[in-house]
């Protein structure tokens, strides 16, 4: 009798490690920075660029709020205006560290259980602008404390995505021309 609930209690702990582990990937030529500081990473950013997908299709004055939840986790406050709709959006979520604290690989949850990954993969010293890359090569990011930022910081992070994999062509330029 007992034998009929090993195999529910291994196929339950089977997909609640898979949903508690998914997320943390990254694409295959990408690396996570090793010198990460959570604490100079919080903040607001404003999206530059991305690779459009369907959660924000349509969104422009893209900015990303992260502050410190008082479990650790870190909050995520996601705002863009949607412009086929005229009205303000808004997303919030979580992120967790997959690795160790000083490694910028994490994977953030907007929906219950289910995490993506996003991997910071180059920061200024001065963690003014970032590059991001999501679990695949279907996400990426550039971000900047302002919505704008130098040429050729922009010009650095595409090569770096173009070395990666990423269709740099694909990108959206954001435009920011509200305040949010």
């Amino acid at each position: 009798m007992k034998n009929k609930y090993i195999a529910p209690v291994l196929l339950g702990a089977g997909i609640a490690f898979l949903l508690y582990s998914c997320g943390s990937t990254i694409p295959k030529k990408a690396t996570a920075i090793t010198n990460f500081n959570k604490a100079k990473y919080l903040g607001k950013w404003y999206e530059i660029a991305r690779l459009d997908y369907k959660w924000e299709r349509h969104l422009d004055n893209v900015s990303a709020e992260y502050s410190l939840n008082e479990d650790g986790t870190i909050k995520v406050d996601n705002k863009g205006y949607n412009v086929k709709k005229d009205k303000w959006e808004e997303s919030i979520g979580k992120a967790k560290l997959v690795k160790k604290d000083n490694i910028g690989m994490l994977k953030v949850s907007f929906f219950g259980p289910f995490y993506s990954g996003y991997n910071i993969i180059a920061v200024d010293s001065d963690y003014k602008y970032a590059l991001v890359a999501g679990e695949s090569l279907k996400y990426m990011w550039i971000l900047s404390r302002e919505t704008t930022m130098p040429e050729s910081v922009k010009a650095d992070f595409l090569i770096k995505a173009q070395e990666i994999g990423y269709n740099i062509s694909d990108l959206v330029w954001v435009k920011h021309d509200k305040t949010n």
